[in-house]
């Protein structure tokens, strides 16, 4: 993949390991501002540091509501002045406290949206008796997983599959369609 246009920054909100964020990291060094997550002690924290970029704990607890949280998040956000937030792995849905911040904010999902909208996509799909599923990326928009799409692509569901063993197709899926979408993002002009 090709580097992003000079000035372009993302932030990167993650809740888990950060392997979305690692590909992001590897694909676009210099780029990503900041990685902020939920969840204190998350792995993608070590994967921003050992980067070099900055990573800050926001947890929900001590806010009185998910809009004032959401607040916060973006007003952390705000100060690293990005073009882009891309959720990855975060595993929170956003509030038009942060959305309307910041209208460019994508995410990437384990289901070739609208199927399977929301928590619980892979075993959902496993479940159907669908013969694929897939990853898609899309702009968040306040309705759960409904935002436009940037990227899709269809990943077979074999016979015997397993959560883990479909996820692991899933993911470098995940990976690639998210480092496209971030350049489709800032290559047309949009961050």
């Amino acid at each position: 993949m090709g580097d992003l246009p000079e000035g372009a920054r993302f932030a990167v909100l993650a809740s888990g390991s950060g392997t979305n964020l690692q590909a992001l990291l590897d694909a676009y060094p210099g780029h990503c501002a900041v990685v902020v997550g939920d969840k204190e002690g998350a792995y993608a924290f070590e994967r921003a540091r050992r980067a070099g970029v900055a990573a800050e704990h926001l947890g929900p607890e001590g806010f009185e509501s998910r809009g004032a949280y959401d607040a916060a998040l973006a007003e952390r956000v705000a100060a690293y002045d990005v073009g882009l937030v891309v959720g990855a792995g975060y595993m929170r849905v956003l509030t038009p406290a942060f959305l309307e911040k910041f209208p460019a904010v994508v995410n990437v999902h384990p289901s070739l949206l609208p199927r399977f909208k929301g928590l619980r996509a892979i075993p959902r799909a496993l479940e159907s008796g669908d013969e694929e599923t897939g990853v898609t990326v899309h702009y968040m928009v306040e309705e759960v997983d409904a935002g436009p799409v940037i990227r899709q692509e269809a990943v077979p569901i074999l016979p015997g599959d397993t959560e883990e063993t479909l996820h692991e197709r899933l993911r470098p899926v995940e990976h690639r369609l998210l480092v496209e979408a971030v350049a489709d993002h800032f290559l047309k002009g949009q961050g």
